[in-house]
């Protein structure tokens, strides 16, 4: 498969504080990617200087063969690269339909576009369609994070990036969820997956990469670290 996201040395953070030391990552077109490491091992700001939010001081993002790193996070949702934030941040005093509508605003082909967009997004979850017509903030926080993947969606990423697919839910959503995400990675949507549910990751993605204090300590096919005896002590809970 030809490669469609190439990080090369990257570093960065907030402000003077840094964060990313010399982070190496690809992801191939259609590919399910595990980022995977403990807290603060700069897995979300990893994806926040992916999608233009956090600080890059030096290094590349290149999407597709188009240097992304000197864009702003508007031009990158343009080029394809699509952020679901950890958190969710649906915004309030809008309905289901219209969060997810936010996520088209910059699609060409109209309102056509923008129904054949829903369209879609309802057939991966359709407990979005029953709850069109209500505020989104109202909703369980399953369906909360259905409506973020779905607002994602609604931009026809290249990229998907998900950070903290499972935070907060159930086991049972988070298989509800796992089972969406597989059928958007179907559609020939790359996804790009930081989850702090290790098992369900490594389940989901053909391969991970384990990161460390800014840096990439591990990476391979996910089944192989799902049997690393390193990875299984540090986040599978096994000796």
């Amino acid at each position: 498969m030809a490669d469609l996201l190439n990080v090369s040395g990257l570093h960065g953070g907030y402000g003077p504080v840094a964060v990313l030391h010399g982070v190496d990552l690809h992801i191939c077109a259609g590919e399910m990617v595990a980022l995977i490491g403990s807290n603060g091992a700069g897995k979300s700001t990893l994806m926040r200087a992916l999608s233009g939010i956090a600080t890059v001081k030096c290094g590349q993002v290149v999407l597709e063969g188009r240097r992304l790193d000197a864009m702003s996070a508007e031009q990158r949702v343009a080029q394809g690269l699509i952020h679901v934030p950890e958190g969710r941040r649906l915004f309030r005093s809008m309905t289901v339909e219209d969060n997810l509508l936010m996520g088209a605003f910059r699609l060409p082909g109209g309102a056509r576009a923008q129904r054949a967009g829903l369209e879609t997004v309802y057939d991966i979850f359709p407990k979005l369609r029953e709850r069109a017509r209500q505020d989104a903030t109202t909703m369980s926080g399953g369906e909360q994070q259905m409506c973020a993947i779905g607002r994602g969606l609604m931009a026809q990423p290249k990229l998907l990036l998900i950070d903290e697919l499972s935070l907060g839910l159930s086991p049972r959503l988070v298989e509800e969820l796992a089972q969406a995400l597989m059928r958007v990675n179907a559609l020939g949507v790359s996804i790009l997956l930081v989850e702090q549910d290790v098992g369900t990751a490594l389940r989901l993605s053909s391969r991970a990469y384990v990161m460390d204090q800014g840096r990439m300590v591990h990476t391979g096919p996910s089944k192989a670290l799902a049997s690393d005896p390193r990875v299984r002590a540090a986040y599978l809970g096994a000796s």
